[in-house]
């Protein structure tokens, strides 16, 4: 019996027989990503406008040391300064031997920039949006090779793992700032109170710890390496309660990026204009 020949069609980027809006998922991701970028990289560079009274905006936390030019722009003896120096963990402004372009935001943000960064959904969710690796599923890429994640630079990609342990130590310092902005100064007297401010940084702590508890590397960390679960009950309480937030880990993690883009908005947006918000006491 003769078989029929068969030959293949030229490769054309983003060939597809789909009929449905494939490309709307890869475009949203490309344009909530990118406007995040473009906004956290303002941010990161400004130096500026990242505390308000006990509010510190998470871009900025922890503070390791004080811009250079706070005691000359607010006073040595300025609220700001004061409350600058009580979250900066070294108490001190930014050594002389620092580029002035190093702003305190850029020698911290690294860790949980490259927590997300590596993140096993941003990696499927970026290499879709921004590389067309592939575009969507059956949609042709615009390249005729796959190197995979097993070389350079993406093998990088297996740092994940260790991002993790900074990523907890960084909610645990969040949540701090939280206790720390429920501390206001009124009449020269420190009062217990909760500021609109207060409820949106706890926000972004429960939102980040959601998405960070959720992680598929801790959820391999607590019940990947025993035979049974069934025996270690303490394990495979933790290992179900991790798995409860890993099924939505991508709607944590996008409901975390938005809330932290937020809080330092709120922080930056009372700071440049000085308004007061609401607090009780």
């Amino acid at each position: 019996m003769q078989q029929p020949e068969l030959t293949l069609t030229e490769h054309r980027p983003f060939q597809t027989q789909r009929k449905d809006t494939w490309w709307v998922q890869p475009m949203a991701v490309f344009l909530g990503l990118g406007l995040f970028i473009v906004y956290a990289t303002f941010r990161v560079f400004e130096g500026n406008h990242f505390i308000h009274g006990p509010y510190l905006t998470p871009f900025y936390s922890p503070l390791l040391f004080i811009p250079k030019h706070f005691p000359e722009l607010f006073g040595p003896e300025s609220d700001t300064v004061r409350h600058a120096l009580n979250h900066s963990v070294f108490r001190s402004t930014m050594p002389s031997w620092i580029p002035g372009i190093i702003t305190p935001a850029v020698l911290i943000l690294w860790a949980p920039l490259g927590f997300r960064f590596t993140c096993y959904y941003y990696r499927g969710a970026y290499y879709k949006a921004f590389w067309a690796d592939p575009p969507s599923c059956t949609v042709s890429e615009p390249r005729k090779g796959y190197r995979g994640e097993h070389s350079f630079p993406l093998v990088v990609q297996n740092i994940h793992r260790y991002f993790l342990y900074v990523a907890i130590v960084i909610v645990g310092i969040l949540a701090y700032d939280v206790w720390k902005a429920l501390w206001f100064d009124v009449n020269g007297e420190t009062k217990f109170g909760i500021g609109i401010g207060t409820i949106i940084l706890a926000g972004n702590v429960v939102l980040l710890g959601g998405y960070t508890f959720g992680c598929h590397s801790l959820r391999h960390l607590v019940g990947g390496v025993v035979d049974l679960l069934s025996k270690a009950p303490i394990r495979r309480n933790m290992y179900n309660c991790i798995s409860c937030l890993n099924q939505r880990h991508m709607l944590w993690a996008w409901m975390s990026l938005c809330w932290v883009g937020l809080s330092d908005f709120y922080v930056r947006t009372i700071a440049v204009t000085g308004w007061q918000d609401y607090i009780t006491f």
